[in-house]
């Protein structure tokens, strides 16, 4: 692998007497898609917050762009180029589509955009590119599932990240909104963008992912290339089961 745009080495988050991971290490070239799969409770979403900063590791390290940014606040992350979608979509409520938009543009890397207007031009770019156009000026909080996960990398994108961490984006969708997405992310990546993506949908990580990474119980258990991670016995046996027999 080309040198990494990020990493996380012996990354461990214990809540109490329960530790959620345990021990995780793997690293992320540019422009890399890598999936983050595993069984409901496997600590997935753990992981997206602890590189994102809603969550602070108890032990390991988190590097990105060659910088320890394990202990910096999640304002902070995003800034230097670190944006993410929440498995729990809540828009900002009576704010319009555009404007929602519009925060991530403020907020994003680099301190964000300092000018009011140049903000909401960059938010109506991103939402012409994930097909929101037409919603800009309607309530938010009034979007339905499909438009309220465009909203969610709309937002994501006007921040100018360097690395997208998604979460569970295609969970609810039918097959052709799941092929509308999976569009999207690759769209994503052309632009230069690095993902890590946790998914359950198979058909779309088999199309969309480089690489898996795999976890059960909080631990790593399978990490490489997709076909032969989909290989894997102990990935059959921890969470493919009876689907890939």
């Amino acid at each position: 692998m080309t040198e990494p745009l990020f990493e996380v080495r012996g990354l461990t988050k214990r809540f109490r007497g329960l530790t959620a991971v345990s021990n995780v290490t793997f690293r992320v070239a540019a422009r890399e898609i890598v999936g983050l799969i595993g069984p409901n409770g496997a600590g997935k979403t753990t992981i997206i917050s602890l590189i994102s900063g809603t969550l602070v590791p108890t032990a390991g390290d988190i590097v990105f762009e060659g910088r320890h940014i394990e202990r910096l606040p999640a304002y902070r992350r995003a800034r230097l180029g670190i944006g993410r979608t929440f498995q729990v979509m809540k828009p900002f409520p009576g704010l319009s589509v555009l404007e929602n938009v519009t925060v991530g543009a403020l907020f994003g890397t680099g301190g964000g955009e300092r000018n009011r207007t140049r903000a909401e031009e960059r938010a109506r770019e991103w939402l012409k590119f994930t097909g929101l156009e037409r919603r800009m000026d309607q309530r938010a909080d009034a979007l339905g599932g499909p438009d309220r996960k465009r909203l969610e990398f709309a937002k994501a994108l006007a921040m100018n990240p360097k690395l997208l961490l998604l979460d569970e984006v295609m969970a609810g969708l039918t097959h052709v909104e799941v092929d509308e997405v999976v569009e999207l992310i690759k769209k994503i990546r052309e632009k230069g963008v690095t993902i890590l993506v946790i998914e359950h949908v198979m058909k779309a990580i088999r199309r969309l992912a480089d690489r898996l990474l795999v976890l059960h119980h909080g631990q790593q258990i399978a990490e490489g290339r997709t076909d032969e991670v989909l290989r894997d016995p102990r990935v059959v046996e921890a969470y493919l089961g009876k689907r890939r027999q």
